[in-house]
């Protein structure tokens, strides 16, 4: 376990110090805390349980007299890392980045399908649903990602605590069963029970120790591990539309989705076996099964968490982002043949878009650890794409020379939402708590999401141009609104000074 002791001054109790050493005066302190479970291997601070020592003699603490406390910075040339010692992480060496070739594989099939449902909308539209409205069909889709976002809460708190073992074993089993299901469906309370709930339920059991398991191998390397990392959704991205646009032609809707789904096991064991957390969270066992239940319960949902006004910034930014991300990506297809393009275009603009979310994804990561900053990359890049959907989709989607090129630059701007949303979140976190934290997240995520795909395929009606475009000033809104609350938690963190962060 880290155990952090904690300089104070007796006139300014818990106040910030600078970084580097720090000389001990007669009437400094020290607190330190004794060690006791946490989401698993980190202790909860309580001051009741501290120590505090002044010239390494215990003196009495009075907690009731204790008013504000400040938690001071560790020893790090870099203001915005101030929840972890940086020396307790390798940030580099063969296993670390085994594990991100793991968690890479891992993200093929869960980030990959996410950025291929355009994929699957436009084939069963105009097939097995083509007599339903869009607004219904759009269900599918907004309870799949839903319940993939809602469900993370599920595994955060059992990663911290237990590791990733069980949970890989787990969501492989139930989202590959999702899918070969997926496969023989018709209706659409049988694509909703099918995809939506089962292969949305592996996806969110996945996806936290995927993308957590990395953090605890990286710290100054974060954004740039979890960006190669999540290039594995870019790659599906890539492969699933071409795949799946052959194989409907050549072997029909259902061994194109078994072929699919025999493709993500084979992805899926590779993670399992290589995407493991940096060391066995160490844990005191449960005395009552009535305190597992508790400490379960608990873990799958802290409103606390929410109070801490930075971190409810992030959560409602990434939230309205990524929901804006999702929902443009899955009528992106639909939107190019409304257009006039041909359906092989529509598939191929997917491909050109997650193929040029590599770059995306790879170049923002690199910048932010070296350079500019994560929250500060993060609101560009996602301040970018709005922009690109106002003065590019919305006056020339008509233009086809324009939309390629469009869907080339939002491809790049926000390819990094996905992998650059967890760095943020592990800044403003400790990573021993970063799986319930980051599974708090994809909660609210998935309030949002359940409502915005409906809204979308509502607006887009019979998929007249006008109604298309109503679709894109509602998604560009959202997509505003994320840079927004970004910059208010980046304001709360650092205030309005021009920094690295």
């Amino acid at each position: 376990m880290l155990n952090i002791p904690i300089i104070a001054n007796t006139k300014r109790f818990f106040s910030p110090k600078d970084h580097g050493s720090h000389p001990t005066l007669d009437d400094d302190v020290e607190l330190e805390v004794r060690e006791g479970p946490s989401s698993g291997y980190h202790p909860n601070f309580n001051g009741d349980d501290a120590i505090l020592k002044k010239n390494k003699d215990e003196v009495d603490l009075d907690t009731a007299k204790l008013t504000t406390v400040t938690s001071t910075v560790l020893n790090t040339h870099e203001g915005s890392l101030i929840y972890d010692d940086d020396k307790e992480f390798p940030d580099g060496g063969l296993q670390a980045w085994l594990v991100v070739f793991g968690a890479f594989m891992g993200l093929i099939p869960v980030f990959g399908l996410i950025n291929s449902l355009g994929a699957i909308e436009s084939y069963i539209s105009k097939h097995q649903l083509k007599n339903i409205s869009s607004s219904t069909r759009s269900w599918i889709f907004s309870l799949y990602l839903a319940i993939s976002f809602l469900s993370c809460i599920l595994s955060g708190g059992y990663f911290d605590r237990n590791g990733s073992v069980g949970l890989m074993c787990t969501g492989t089993v139930i989202y590959s069963g999702g899918l070969f299901a997926l496969a023989n469906c018709n209706s659409v309370w049988q694509f909703i029970l099918a995809f939506s709930v089962c292969s949305g339920l592996g996806t969110g059991i996945l996806m936290t120790p995927l993308i957590g398991a990395v953090a605890t191998w990286f710290l100054r390397r974060r954004g740039i591990a979890t960006s190669v990392s999540t290039m594995g959704g870019s790659i599906g991205g890539i492969v699933f539309p071409i795949m799946l646009r052959k194989l409907y032609k050549e072997v029909g809707f259902q061994w194109a989705i078994r072929i699919l789904a025999f493709i993500c096991v084979a992805c899926l064991i590779c993670a399992s076996v290589f995407a493991r957390e940096r060391t066995k969270p160490i844990v005191q066992p449960f005395r009552s099964k009535s305190e597992v239940a508790k400490w379960y319960i608990s873990s799958v949902f802290n409103w606390r968490y929410f109070l801490e006004g930075k971190f409810l910034f992030v959560a409602i930014g990434a939230s309205f982002a990524e929901s804006s991300l999702t929902s443009c990506a899955t009528y992106l297809a639909s939107y190019s043949m409304a257009r006039g393009n041909t359906e092989n275009a529509g598939y191929t603009m997917i491909t050109a878009s997650n193929a040029v979310g590599i770059l995306g994804r790879y170049i923002p990561g690199y910048f932010a650890d070296r350079f500019v900053g994560r929250f500060n990359v993060e609101i560009i890049t996602i301040s970018m794409a709005a922009l690109l959907n106002f003065i590019m989709w919305l006056p020339f989607g008509g233009n086809s020379k324009v939309l390629w090129a469009y869907v080339c630059l939002w491809g790049f701007s926000t390819g990094s939402i996905l992998s650059l949303t967890p760095v943020c979140i592990g800044q403003i976190s400790k990573t021993t708590d970063f799986g319930k934290r980051y599974a708090t997240v994809y909660l609210l995520q998935s309030l949002v999401t359940i409502p915005v795909l409906p809204i979308g395929g509502t607006l887009i009606g019979k998929g007249s141009v006008a109604n298309y475009n109503h679709f894109i000033i509602f998604n560009s809104a959202l997509m505003a609104a994320g840079a927004a609350c970004y910059i208010i938690s980046r304001h709360l963190c650092v205030g309005a000074k021009i920094c690295k962060f």
